[in-house]
């Protein structure tokens, strides 16, 4: 049975990776990061607004996350999330921990090429969502979504290809 998670920061490369390794591994995968975009559009705001919101609502969170540990306790699948490696780690479910990393720029001109709009406003839209997301967590569980002491595999994929990232997970696989 293989479960794998796939955290990092927004811009990382994270849902292209998963795309790709569903392909590859013909795992069933599931976009966390999907389900709050949803939430958020229901409640007529924008990520960064729902974000905050989602600061005094932990409700939110919990039923997003309670979401991912049953999927994950049922195995064989690819779940992205930003905590998707430490809601594994905690509940002792295992799991390949995957981390994928990059500079915040590199990170911010992606999700302009993807998302359009002005480089140093996306830049600032990332960081403000970051903060939120990292101040959630550890309110709401006690995590720092800066250690990284969990994870199986951390890759920096500012100078690689999604392939290669793809390729780099494979091989911790022995695939």
């Amino acid at each position: 049975m293989t479960t794998i998670t796939i955290s990092g920061l927004p811009g990382t490369g994270k849902t292209t990776v998963a795309k790709l390794l569903e392909n590859r591994l013909g795992l069933k995968y599931v976009y966390s990061g999907e389900i709050f975009r949803r939430i958020a559009k229901k409640y007529h705001m924008s990520l960064e607004e729902f974000g905050v919101y989602c600061e005094q609502h932990r409700e939110i969170d919990e039923e997003l996350d309670n979401f991912q540990r049953k999927i994950l306790r049922k195995g064989n699948v690819i779940v992205e999330g930003r905590i998707s490696g430490w809601l594994a780690y905690r509940n002792k479910i295992p799991a390949v921990k995957v981390l994928l990393d990059a500079p915040l720029d590199v990170r911010a001109q992606r999700i302009v090429k993807r998302e359009q709009g002005d480089f140093e406003k996306r830049k600032k839209e990332i960081l403000k969502r970051e903060q939120s997301e990292a101040t959630r967590y550890k309110n709401y569980y006690n995590i720092d979504v800066r250690d990284t002491s969990i994870y199986d595999l951390i890759i920096d994929t500012a100078d690689k290809s999604p392939e290669k990232i793809v390729d780099i997970i494979m091989q911790y696989l022995g695939e």
